[in-house]
């Protein structure tokens, strides 16, 4: 027979929940444990990282442009525009035709130049005509002139003879002082005619000359009236003035066409006078100045050059830096072309220097992390960075000569400060 025993199942109540809440204490201290261990640093592969060391040493500042285009330098361009209205009736040569100087290029037509032409020649012609008559007339107006000044002069020496011979003959008495009075009085009438007739004869020589000059400045005017047509005329048979290459207008002409004065009609550039126009980032080209050497890479060879323009304007978050080829071009390297340009800023010497970061500017504090001796870990430093080149950064704080740094870029892992190499 069962005996009932209601104090031992309440001790075994009580045991029970004893039990419960020891468990619930060690479940609870477990879990205050692992969440104050720190979690587990994050393996990253070796070979999917970009390390370098860093060295002290010397290296020149550069920056890079990598989109750039070959482009005809300024002096190496000539346009040719047209003289006067006109009509196209001929293409002789299309773009793209290396040309000589002297090559036509094309024909215009303008049948108002011709006759203007026309008229400019006869005009010289009347204009010399005029001038060959007056100088006749003058001329003979000019002789009538001198025969009679000719005549007085004539008239008065003679006089003058009397008049001496006569003031000898009354001192010897053998005429009487009204004779030499008479005869002195004629040479000194003379004499006031003779002055007048060489004034006179002056007068219209200086009338003659003037005369003659405006008639040859109506010949002048009509010349470069002439000269002006001629060289419209020849103009409508357009000619290369310099050898290179035929470029195409940003309108093409074709026969038919009607062409203004001042129209550009033809574009010639000089083969082998090109410049790299390098596009460099704005907070780039700030410390880029006129004269620095630069290189740039046809991708069929490096010429050496140096930096002759920057654009003052903005486009895009970019300058154009113009730089002019100092060497002589390969092969391939024609308008046009693709090119990547690097310009020296500065030489750096006797500092401390590494691979640039993917990510981090220069003159900043940069997160990187840093090998460890046996390059199987790594931790994040704070670096100090100084001025930087395309491919290099100067350090300044934070790393040590032979210091290996990952330089790729490891934003994946901003959230520690460990990783572990394999």
């Amino acid at each position: 027979m069962d005996i009932a025993r209601p104090d031992l199942k309440q001790k075994k109540k009580r045991q029970m929940v004893v039990w419960i809440g020891a468990a619930a204490l060690v479940l609870a201290g477990a879990g205050f444990a692992v969440s104050r261990l720190k979690p587990a640093a994050p393996t990253v592969e070796a070979s999917a990282i970009w390390p370098d060391t860093v060295k002290r040493g010397d290296f020149t500042r550069q920056v890079r442009g990598s989109t750039g285009t070959l482009t005809p330098r300024e002096d190496s361009i000539e346009l040719i525009p047209a003289l006067t209205d006109a009509t196209v009736v001929r293409i002789r040569v299309l773009p793209g035709t290396i040309v000589k100087p002297g090559t036509v290029l094309m024909d215009l037509a303008a049948p108002e130049v011709q006759q203007k032409l026309l008229d400019a020649q006869l005009q010289v012609k009347a204009a010399e005509a005029d001038y060959h008559s007056l100088q006749s007339s003058l001329s003979s107006t000019l002789m009538d002139k001198k025969m009679v000044a000719a005549q007085v002069n004539a008239d008065y020496t003679s006089d003058q003879l009397q008049a001496k011979t006569d003031e000898q003959l009354v001192k010897l008495g053998v005429i009487s002082p009204n004779a030499y009075e008479k005869s002195k009085n004629t040479a000194d009438q003379l004499q006031a005619q003779h002055k007048l007739s060489l004034q006179q004869l002056e007068t219209n020589e200086r009338n003659v000359e003037v005369q003659l000059a405006s008639a040859q400045t109506k010949i002048d005017q009509a010349k470069a009236l002439l000269g002006l047509y001629e060289k419209q005329n020849d103009a409508l048979e357009v000619k290369a003035t310099i050898g290179g290459e035929l470029d195409p207008l940003p309108v093409p002409l074709g026969v038919g066409m009607h062409v203004t004065a001042g129209q550009s009609v033809a574009e010639v550039v000089q083969l082998g006078k090109l410049k790299a126009a390098l596009q460099i980032a704005e907070t780039q080209a700030r410390d880029i100045a006129i004269g620095l050497p630069a290189s740039i890479d046809t991708h069929n060879g490096v010429v050496p050059g140096h930096v002759m323009r920057i654009d003052p304007a903005v486009l895009n978050g970019t300058r154009t830096v113009d730089v002019v080829l100092d060497g002589e071009l390969p092969p391939g390297a024609v308008k046009g072309l693709s090119v990547d340009g690097t310009i020296d800023l500065e030489h750096l010497r006797d500092v401390l220097y590494v691979g640039r970061p993917a990510l981090g500017n220069e003159n900043s504090t940069l997160s990187l992390f840093k090998e460890d001796p046996d390059h199987k870990g790594a931790t994040r430093v704070q670096v100090k960075v100084g001025r930087a080149s395309v491919q290099v950064i100067q350090v300044l704080d934070g790393l040590k000569e032979g210091d290996t740094v990952i330089l790729s870029d490891m934003s994946r892992y901003d959230n520690v400060d460990r990783i572990r190499l394999e």
